[in-house]
């Protein structure tokens, strides 16, 4: 589970970065639906950017991994949603596609961690034979 949730946390930072800095190429590269707006994506980039710091600081304070991995879930969730609303909007047609495939995964994924975090949580300190830090 540290594994999965340090994971997310470099995801979600290195996006953020990738968003904040070069929002053009983001555009190109990862996001083309409809017109280009710079400020937009530097302001999802900042959502990315606290969800990182959230799962980044779950990795030492176990009592927040449910709430990170709730609130990423749900994040992805709806995002995937909004994917396939616009599943047909994006240039070129494949990367809607592409696009919430890879969130929908991405998704049940999360909601996995999810699962085994409140596992763990529910079994306390030391009473999981899982272990505190898998």
């Amino acid at each position: 589970m540290i594994a999965g949730i340090a994971l997310l946390a470099a995801y979600d930072l290195a996006l953020a970065v990738f968003m904040a800095a070069w929002p053009h190429a983001f555009y190109v590269h990862v996001g083309p639906f409809g017109l280009r707006n710079d400020h937009y994506i530097r302001d999802t980039a900042t959502f990315n950017a606290a969800v990182g710091v959230g799962l980044a600081l779950a990795l030492r304070r176990p009592s927040w991994r449910v709430p990170m991995l709730a609130i990423t879930t749900l994040q992805f969730a709806l995002h995937s949603i909004n994917h396939l609303v616009d599943i047909d909007k994006a240039y070129p047609a494949w990367n809607g596609y592409f696009d919430f495939f890879s969130l929908a995964v991405a998704t049940i994924a999360i909601a996995g961690l999810l699962r085994v975090a409140r596992g763990d949580a529910e079994a306390g300190p030391g009473r999981s034979w899982k272990g505190a830090n898998r």
